[in-house]
């Protein structure tokens, strides 16, 4: 064999290994992408029949943490997956606030309950049909802050499920690192120093 011919050889094997490994990302049963959770700000959970989904609370934060008094939103949407028989949702509990309902909190067979009015979404939703908005408002007892979850505990009729609960913010604009507002921004880059 000459020089020429194991060059070709080896350069042949790299590509041929190169092609392998870039095509191998997305093969098989199981790939990469199978076990990834859709980009919302909530968490999803199943109680008997009925699918939470995009569960969170809506707090806007502006110092280190929301205070006890305050009144957040907790937003989700309840999907009823009986065909046959509708699911009514009779109470939330947490120990960090009393949870009020507003509205029919019944989820109807193969329907869906909104609660509260997502950031950004409530427009594609307003066409959907057996789509009925309620909201749910949270009066805490004790302080909350982002990157912590809360229990929230679901009592439907036909089934019951706890909840670890994130926060969002929602569309409102980031607080600055003093907590007081745009004052402080004014002129922070954000970057490093």
């Amino acid at each position: 064999m000459n020089r020429f011919t194991l060059r070709a050889s080896v350069g042949l094997a790299a590509c041929g290994l190169a092609a392998a490994a870039l095509t191998g990302c997305g093969a098989g049963q199981v790939s990469q992408t199978a076990t990834q959770e859709p980009a919302v700000n909530g968490t999803n959970a199943q109680a008997g029949q009925v699918s939470l989904r995009n569960v969170h609370l809506r707090a806007p934060q502006q110092k280190d943490y929301v205070e006890p008094g305050s009144t957040v939103e907790l937003l989700f949407v309840a999907v009823n997956g009986s065909s046959e028989a509708d699911n009514k949702l009779t109470s939330i509990t947490s120990d960090v606030g009393q949870v009020t309902l507003s509205g029919d909190s019944t989820v109807p067979a193969n329907g869906v309950l909104l609660v509260g009015e997502p950031d950004g979404q409530i427009a594609s939703v307003e066409h959907a049909e057996k789509a009925d908005a309620i909201t749910a408002e949270v009066t805490l007892s004790k302080p909350i802050t982002n990157g912590i979850t809360y229990d929230f505990t679901f009592n439907f009729e036909n089934g019951k499920t706890t909840v670890a609960v994130p926060i969002s913010a929602g569309n409102e604009p980031r607080r600055d690192k003093t907590g007081e507002g745009e004052e402080a921004a004014e002129g922070d880059t954000g970057g490093h120093h």
